[in-house]
């Protein structure tokens, strides 16, 4: 039986030139956000980078120049990603997770520290003749894995050993080397995201507080001592350590506060000279706040929320369960990186190292990103009723995998009646 997921079209489509992205809106649309945001993240890193430069003995343009060439390569996956029918990632699941583990592993290993680079009391990149950090490329193969294995688990969620510990098992594979780097941050951010899909798919809520509450002790742990600790203590007053463990955010909260409406002007900002630490990275956030001021931060967010906005109406129009689950995934990630590191710099989360995707320094993030995004637009080439005129328009009560009057399986439209 064809199980392709009937389509949620609006009376009339729009019909863009074929230029690989598709010929409905979604693609082009993604594609145009997604070169906003990339440009605006080079102007600015451009700015919070130049003094860093300088330090160093490089040019003024020393970063922006290397996150420029990182950007032509992920432009390059994104359109060869784009182009690829987004079914080859489902094959390609297993294969994706055993490189991205066996690649996690090398990072942590002991006797692998001469192909290693640390920073910051971390280990989390490979340096192969070209330096880059493997937990970037685990983000994508967790989001394909999963929705892969959600597709062929429909219809045994309801039992916790045959629909959720399958994933558990696997997901601990990938995240403990993640949490061993230490980068704990970043191993919740991928098991969230690794369970919105799995939820999405039909798994049972109460297997998931379940779980939570079982995990409870071991995140403490991890939290409850040490430098994370008092990162915790300084976000709820970042006042009472401003030279120690409260010095990031503080410094954070002061670019954005003395940004004003409109900002110090782009180059003028002053946080950068020395004061905020990692200003091209993890608080790019806040640069943009002090040089661009409010109308800026409104302007980078309204991407954002387009981008968001666009992903999940990918979703919800994908042909099939793995489309959706991907996109879903994809969307999600993008989002919970840009909200969390947005969040980080204003002060409503204890300070950690998420990147701002699309404008923080980083050429693996980056590229990674936009191979993403490639993905995500492979998915909408495929829901344009212009380019799939066999498919009806649907109900929209019919959404998504929880409609399991099926079996879980998505059913094509229904003819209309004459």
């Amino acid at each position: 039986m064809n199980d392709r997921r009937p389509l949620d079209l609006v009376t009339k489509t729009v019909a863009l030139p074929e230029v690989g992205l598709g010929r409905g809106w979604e693609g082009p649309m993604l594609f145009g956000i997604t070169l906003l945001i990339l440009c605006f993240g080079l102007v600015t890193l451009y700015s919070a980078s130049v003094f860093m430069a300088q330090q160093a003995g490089q040019p003024d343009h020393f970063y922006v120049l290397r996150q420029a060439t990182g950007a032509a390569v992920g432009l390059v996956a994104l359109v060869l990603c784009a182009r690829l029918p987004y079914r080859i990632w489902e094959a390609l699941a297993w294969p994706m997770l055993w490189v991205s583990v066996v690649l996690l592993m090398l990072v942590v290993l002991p006797f692998t520290q001469g192909i290693t680079y640390a920073a910051n009391g971390a280990r989390r990149w490979l340096d192969l003749g070209i330096r880059f950090q493997p937990s970037d490329l685990a983000k994508v193969s967790i989001i394909t894995w999963t929705a892969m294995l959600a597709v062929r688990k429909q219809g045994e969620f309801r039992s916790l050993g045959r629909g959720l510990a399958p994933f558990l098992l696997i997901w601990g594979l990938i995240l403990l080397p993640v949490v061993l780097q230490p980068d704990l941050s970043t191993a919740l951010l991928m098991a969230t995201v690794a369970a919105l899909i799995v939820f999405a798919a039909g798994g049972r809520i109460g297997h998931f507080a379940f779980l939570g509450v079982l995990a409870v002790p071991a995140v403490l742990t991890q939290i409850g001592s040490g430098f994370r600790l008092a990162r915790i203590e300084a976000f709820l007053d970042p006042a009472s350590d401003q030279a120690g463990a409260g010095y990031q955010l503080y410094q954070s909260l002061i670019a954005i506060g003395s940004g004003g409406v409109t900002g110090r002007g782009f180059g003028n900002g002053q946080q950068k000279y020395a004061f905020l630490p990692e200003p091209h990275n993890d608080f790019i956030f806040a640069m943009v706040g002090e040089e661009w001021g409010f109308l800026g931060v409104v302007f980078i967010v309204a991407l954002y929320m387009a981008f968001i906005v666009v992903g999940f109406r990918i979703a919800r129009r994908a042909p099939d369960l793995f489309g959706q689950l991907l996109a879903l995934g994809i969307t999600n990630l993008i989002a919970l990186h840009a909200v969390l590191h947005m969040m980080v710099g204003v002060g409503l989360l204890p300070t950690t190292g998420l990147a701002l995707p699309l404008v923080s320094y980083g050429r693996t993030n980056l590229v990674v990103t936009l191979a993403a995004v490639g993905m995500l637009i492979a998915v909408a080439r495929e829901t344009d009723r212009d380019w799939r005129p066999e498919l009806e328009t649907r109900r929209r009560s019919d959404d998504l995998a929880r409609d399991r009057r099926h079996g879980g399986v998505l059913q094509p439209a229904r003819r209309a009646r004459a």
